[in-house]
């Protein structure tokens, strides 16, 4: 509890006065029925109709019976019968005051039933004249209270924590269901709320940060840009793949600007109730019209912002759109919200809809790309500051060996690394730590005590021999840096590469990556003379890879300069393709002479150098991990590789032993362009 608090919680005298909540209302109901029931209890005694019969009718004790609601016997006595001391003088605790308290009662089953039962007890013990009886009606108020009035106390409190429940426990816009159609928004203002994350936070991404920057600018000084009359766009939409810090960025721009910033997930405009996501749009743009200038910031705007009509659930009244619609004239429609700028996240930009693009609404799309090794490095000198990491770490290095990683992906490593070093007893994180934390992240755990026969582990052997061999004799391939047949997580051995971060493809070397990636499958065939299941994952990868050089990329004489890739996203629910069925047999066709040229081009290589293979399978047999050094024994200077991508990983993987496995200084692992190894499924 912050001192404010307190000092509104304390008396004048001193002491400590303790806030007041809404559920000891319930407890002291609980408490007042209690108690009236308790209050409400009579000390009469219950007897039996043999005893009635046999000690008081017998005896001539009873003065007379009043019967209460046709079900009690009240038995009251005579004044001898008091004075005699045999019977307790009885006393009643009941709210309801009485003219007399009864003596005894004891329950009856029918009018009827008692009537004729003392008729004939009064005559079997020589009664002549009857006893009186009489009937009287009683009502209980207490009773009545806890039959009617409970139930609906108890319907009454319910209904309030049901609402309570569904507006959140009472959050943003209140604490009851008229509050349902409120924004959720986050406020962060500069008096309170504030964030401690700004642009020095957000490694790389200097594009990006530029333009977030003229935004901020503009809600600081806005006569810089007026008074050339100029106009500040309206809103701006970072785009990029997950985990390339879109949010962070969006984060730093709340902490750099000194306005209100207005923060809320595309998922909170939609409910289960038809027009409440429509209704917290509008509310949510009347908070910033009230506080303008401000900011508001949508993440995740793909969850209302999908192109209308391409819908998979063909309603005819579909609350994401509503909301769209709603939202689409906010933003720029008859009103005018001057001083509302709207920032907005998202990592499928390809289904939003076109008028939500449109100049006047998000005037500018913000590309936030996966981060070149410039910016890698950036990222790792941000995230291995609360880390103890010991003394010769080259953070270029790392950012080297993490090619396609986000930063997401970054911060992860430097996290694994830290766990892992922590697990091993060190008491710093070391480059070793690294290297692992990124063999952890792109090829799952090792396991070592997998059991694997002989005759499988050859096999996995000689593919993962076959991957080296071929990648490293074809010109354009990716340098290999690492081999193992040590099990991780579903594979069974992998090759690590480091492919040239480039931005374009060439023909020559799609066909030598295709070649690389069915060499274990090849190596297989050559060695064994029959093939397994090892190879689905390349088979997986190669197939999907020759169908986009046909289709997508125009790399096929006999299909020529077409591409059928639909950038647009018009086509998600088609029905039909786009291309004839005598083109689809062409691509087939295509497809599959791609494969079969790139398979023969392996097994070519392989029976060319087939010795080397053969060395190459049996040293990965007896060390289960092999590196650079060992294949350029093996084959020679690998032929074709750019100097600057090799004279880095050569320079540090010199000076590293590759006979003990466990070596403090492990050389360097390196991965593939879809951050995925090549596996043996």
């Amino acid at each position: 509890m912050s001192d404010e608090q307190k000092k509104l919680n304390t008396d004048p005298g001193g002491g400590f006065k303790p806030k007041f909540n809404f559920y000891w209302v319930y407890g002291f109901i609980a408490l007042a029925f209690i108690a009236i029931q308790f209050m409400n209890t009579s000390t009469v005694e219950e007897i039996t109709w043999q005893r009635f019969e046999t000690e008081l009718l017998k005896e001539r004790y009873v003065d007379k019976i009043v019967v209460v609601n046709h079900e009690r016997a009240e038995i009251f006595l005579t004044e001898d019968a008091k004075k005699s001391g045999k019977f307790k003088e009885e006393s009643s605790n009941s709210m309801i005051p009485t003219e007399e308290t009864p003596s005894f009662f004891f329950n009856i089953g029918s009018v009827e039933t008692f009537e004729k039962k003392l008729e004939d007890a009064e005559t079997a013990v020589g009664i002549t004249k009857p006893i009186e009886v009489s009937y009287h009606s009683r009502t209980s108020v207490v009773s009545e209270l806890l039959n009617w009035g409970f139930p609906i106390i108890m319907i009454v409190v319910l209904w309030v924590i049901l609402f309570r429940r569904m507006n959140g426990g009472g959050g943003p816009g209140g604490a009851n269901i008229f509050s349902i159609g409120k924004s959720k928004a986050k406020v962060f203002d500069k008096e309170e709320n504030n964030i401690n994350i700004n642009f020095d936070d957000v490694a790389g991404l200097e594009e990006a940060k530029v333009e977030i920057q003229e935004i901020v600018d503009f809600l600081k000084k806005p006569e810089k840009y007026t008074l050339l009359g100029g106009k500040i766009p309206k809103g701006a939409l970072l785009v990029g793949p997950p985990g390339t810090g879109k949010t962070l960025l969006a984060k730093a721009v709340a902490g750099e600007a000194h306005v209100p910033f207005f923060s809320m997930s595309g998922s909170d405009f939609v409910e289960m109730f038809v027009g409440v996501g429509a209704s917290r749009v509008r509310d949510l743009f009347g908070q910033a019209k009230a506080k303008a200038p401000c900011i508001i910031f949508i993440d995740e705007i793909d969850a209302i912002g999908r192109a209308r009509g391409r819908n998979a659930n063909f309603g005819a009244n579909d609350e994401r759109e509503n909301t769209l619609n709603q939202l689409l004239t906010e933003m720029d429609g008859f009103d005018t919200n001057t001083g509302v700028i709207i920032l907005a996240a998202t990592n499928r930009a390809d289904i939003l809809d076109k008028a939500l693009l449109r100049a006047g609404r998000f005037d500018r799309q913000i590309h936030v790309e996966l981060p070149d090794v410039t910016e890698r490095k950036q990222i790792f000198d941000v995230h291995t500051k609360p880390l103890k990491i010991g003394e010769g770490i080259d953070r270029e290095f790392l950012a080297k060996q993490t090619p396609g990683f986000s930063g997401a992906d970054i911060a992860n490593v430097c996290n694994e690394a830290a766990l892992i070093a922590a697990r091993k007893n060190h008491s710093e994180v070391g480059r070793q730590d690294f290297l692992d934390a990124i063999d952890r992240i792109i090829g799952g755990l090792e396991k070592k005590n997998k059991i694997i026969t002989l005759e499988e582990k050859r096999t996995i052997a000689f593919h993962e021999a076959g991957h080296a061999t071929v990648s490293w004799l074809s010109k354009y391939a990716s340098p290999l840096v690492k081999v193992t047949i040590i099990p991780r997580g579903q594979a069974l051995g992998a090759a690590w590469y480091l492919p040239e971060e480039r931005k374009i493809t060439t023909t020559e070397q799609i066909t030598d990556e295709l070649a690389a990636t069915l060499g274990g499958r090849a190596a297989e065939e050559l060695m064994f003379g029959k093939i397994s299941t090892g190879a689905l994952n390349d088979l997986e990868r190669v197939t999907k890879q020759a169908y986009a050089m046909v289709s997508y990329y125009g790399m096929s004489e006999a299909v020529g300069n077409l591409s059928f890739f639909d950038s647009s996203g018009q086509n998600e629910y088609g029905f039909s393709k786009p291309y004839s069925e005598r083109t689809a047999e062409l691509i087939d066709k295509e497809a599959r002479r791609i494969i079969d040229e790139a398979y023969k081009k392996a097994i070519d290589l392989l029976k060319t150098h087939k010795e080397g293979l053969v060395k190459l399978g049996d040293l990965l047999l007896e060390r289960e991990v092999i590196f650079t050094e060992d294949v350029e024994r093996i084959f020679g200077p690998r032929v074709g590789t750019s100097s600057t991508v090799w004279e880095p990983i050569k320079a540090k993987t010199e000076e590293l032993t590759t006979t003990d496995l466990h070596a403090p200084e492990d050389p360097t692992t390196l991965i593939p362009e879809d951050n995925k190894p090549e596996e043996l499924a």
